[in-house]
């Protein structure tokens, strides 16, 4: 079984209701346990919630540094590609955008690794549009090898791949692969994207079960909040990540929370999430799951990571740029992805951290650690 079977098991409407029909003592039962289910995950992120989000605040906070400690993991974004042969409502790269199109060459890229290793990071996520003739299998297996030079951990978020190619790349040096489902809604999924591969809703739904089978070390999931209503979106990430723990035991997980944020061609977003729901949300998941790390990006604003950075998020980017090219040529702004909202340096970010009492993880991983002899 995979999860576009066992999703048939929780219908959209039903689940949203339940949520909705949560009350004060469901809350507080779930608030009372050391090991929560999906029905307490319901209750959390439900409005019968809200009135409890200090005591979630606490506890989030102790669950995470029980676990984690006080440190903040760094990494950044390396935007190789903006080329993509899909149609996306939402997103700045989609196809029918009229922006200048780039994917960076080796030289570029190595230029590209120099500049940011001076800011002092170790772990990289890779990130392109979604063209399997302009950046394939191939490309990747060109540009690995620059990359593994000047970085111990290095993460993909491109084009949803088969079971074999993940396979050969984890041979080339990736670690982690994020795949974000976007909505799962499926009929809202058809209304966003309108052209391309990615318009497969069942086959980008089980591509975590193929970074499963591949033995990817960690997988990074999540839904686009803004597409659909976010409370029912952010339950199925959940009985998501339920479920791949239970199939592929042996990889870690992590999931980011990204809110919609404007773009070239920006949509009207359908369900807007405040600042204090998102809080919510962090928490809740924070208590659902002890282990999964908690990813938040410079999507949000400075003032709202200063202050949620304790509650349970576990790794931040910081010195962003989503453009192909975006560090070492810097003048250019015409290609980015979307309008980054915390523009602040990586040192600067640095010291933020420090001046709350976290260490600064700039490197917890080696690929070494697995590589077979």
């Amino acid at each position: 079984m995979t999860f576009s079977e066992k999703i048939k098991a929780y219908q959209w409407d039903d689940v949203r209701l339940s949520i909705y029909a949560k009350n004060a003592a469901d809350v507080q039962r779930a608030l009372s346990k050391a090991r929560l289910d999906l029905e307490d995950f319901k209750a959390l992120i439900s409005p019968a919630a809200e009135p409890y989000l200090e005591q979630m605040a606490q506890k989030s906070q102790q669950l995470t540094q029980q676990r984690f400690g006080k440190t903040q993991q760094f990494y950044i974004p390396l935007y190789l590609s903006n080329m993509c042969s899909n149609i996306c409502t939402y997103c700045g790269f989609s196809m029918h955008n009229a922006i200048r199109r780039k994917t960076l060459d080796m030289e570029e890229i190595e230029r590209e690794c120099i500049a940011i290793k001076k800011m002092g990071f170790a772990h990289i996520l890779l990130v392109t549009g979604e063209s399997e003739r302009k950046v394939g299998i191939d490309y990747f297996k060109q540009a690995l090898p620059i990359i593994k030079r000047y970085f111990s951990h290095i993460t993909i978020e491109v084009q949803p791949l088969q079971q074999e190619e993940y396979s050969e790349l984890i041979q080339y040096g990736v670690d982690s692969v994020l795949v974000y489902q976007e909505t799962y809604n499926p009929v809202t999924y058809a209304e966003h994207h309108l052209k391309g591969k990615k318009a497969d809703f069942n086959y980008r739904l089980d591509t975590h079960d193929r970074l499963g089978k591949a033995g990817v070390h960690k997988m990074g999931l999540g839904s686009l909040i803004g597409l659909e209503e976010w409370r029912t979106d952010c339950f199925y990430v959940a009985a998501h990540l339920s479920y791949l723990e239970k199939q592929y035991w042996q990889s870690r997980y992590t999931i980011s929370f990204p809110r919609l944020r404007p773009c070239t061609g920006g949509m009207e977003i359908k369900s807007v999430m405040s600042d204090k729901q998102l809080v919510q949300l962090i928490c809740a998941y924070r208590l659902f799951n002890p282990e999964v790390e908690l990813s938040l990006s410079t999507r949000e604003s400075q003032h709202f990571r200063n202050h949620v950075l304790p509650l349970g998020i576990t790794s931040l980017s910081a010195g962003s740029s989503t453009q192909p090219g975006g560090y070492a040529e810097q003048s250019e702004k015409a290609l980015e992805q979307f309008a980054i909202s915390d523009e602040r340096s990586a040192q600067t970010m640095a010291e933020l951290v420090k001046a709350q009492g976290y260490e600064v993880v700039w490197k917890d991983w080696d690929h070494s650690l697995t590589e077979q002899s």
